[in-house]
This record gives C-alpha cells, structure tokens and sequence, in this order.
C-alpha cells in the first residue's frame, strides 16, 4: 500500500466495531470525519483520549463531523474497554470504535510503523471532508496524547477555508483575523470581503473571519 497524502481519496473499507458493522464512506455520509487510531485497548493514554472525545461529541456535531476510533483488539476487549473509559473519565463512549484484528485498515491507512512497533498502531489522526479526500494528516508516537482542542481549530480552518478564499494564519483561532488568498486581487478582495481589509504587504492581506454572523 502507497502511503496516503493529502488530497487522496480515504480508503473506504467494511469493518466490525462496538457499534455494529460500518462500511465507512456510508457511515460519514455527507459529514466530515475524523478517523483516530489506537494502539491497543486498555493502554492508559488512549483511555484518557477516548473519554476526551467522548465529552467534546457536541463541539464536533457543530462542525458536521463524525469520530471513529480504530484499535487492533477485537470487539469483546473493546466492549470491556469501553466500561472502563466510562468510569475512569466519567463519560460515555458515544462513537463507534473499529474492531481491526486482522490489520486491513492499519494497512489500508499505513497505521502500522513497524520502527515504532512491528505490531501495534501508531496515533495517526485523518480528518476527512465530505468528499471522501484526506485533509489532513497527524501521527503521534504512542507515548504522546493527542490534542483535541488542536483539532477542532483546525477543522474550523479546514471548513472556513474550503468555502472563502482565504488562509488561517499561525496560531489562529475561530473568530480572529484571516488571510487573504495571493490569487486574490484587490479589486476582487473588495468585492469578496465587504468589511473591508488591510495590506500589511501586497502578498500579506488580514480581513475579519468571513463566515462569521
């Protein structure tokens, strides 16, 4: 399998999980996505990560998006799992959590590192948009929880920028200034971004988040 880049299609696939049989294009029907994959059930990080998300569901239903989790172990351990994420992160597990024994999506989605661990899978994270491309990429090592609150703002940028033409700048968060796109002219930005801008250079144009109310 040839490593996934952005702007590929995500391999769609037909696996078990907690919450029944998922073929996954179908699943994440017209909603973005986040797939996120674990290295094994009942690893304490991945606990922690798991009942993180579960308490942020509504952040990412704002956001048209839907979670799935990936581990290697099968469906029982997961169900055992599961009870113990509920209890140590006072939460419940409200996402499906894919049952990949046999590897097919580990290696659909190169999850499988083996300089890491010949058998487990690393923190990768892809968010996916409606159209089935990959827009992003992230794989941490096991040792490394992920940052959740990372990725809401970059689903606010991947969301803001597929619809305006317009870049989010370093650090930026939802509500703040964006940049214009260099394709953009002048004559056009007057046009696309009414409230005005600002050219701090002519390839640097900051202007109010365009989507906001």
């Amino acid at each position: 399998m040839s490593t996934l880049r952005l702007g590929d299609i995500a391999p769609d696939f037909t696996a078990e999980s907690s919450e029944g049989t998922i073929s996954f294009h179908e699943y994440l029907g017209d909603s973005w996505g986040v797939l996120f994959s674990h290295p094994a059930d009942y690893t304490p990080v991945c606990t922690t990560e798991l009942g993180t998300v579960s308490k942020y569901k509504s952040e990412f239903l704002k956001r048209n998006t839907k979670v799935i989790a990936l581990s290697v172990d099968g469906l029982e351990s997961h169900k055992g799992w599961i009870q113990d994420i509920n209890e140590t992160q006072n939460t419940t597990v409200n996402f499906p959590i894919i049952a990949d024994e046999d590897r097919n999506v580990s290696e659909l989605y190169d999850m499988i590192h083996p300089n890491a661990d010949s058998k487990l899978t690393v923190r990768s994270v892809f968010v996916i948009a409606p159209d089935k491309t990959i827009k992003l990429i992230i794989t941490y090592p096991a040792s490394t929880g992920r940052n959740f609150d990372e990725l809401l703002r970059v689903i606010d940028s991947l969301q803001l920028t597929a619809y305006h033409k317009v870049a989010t700048p370093a650090n930026w968060e939802h509500g703040q200034e964006v940049v214009i796109s260099p394709s953009v002219s002048n004559e056009e930005a007057a046009e696309l971004f009414p409230k005005g801008f600002k050219e701090v250079k002519p390839y640097l144009r900051l202007t109010e988040q365009p989507n906001l109310n």
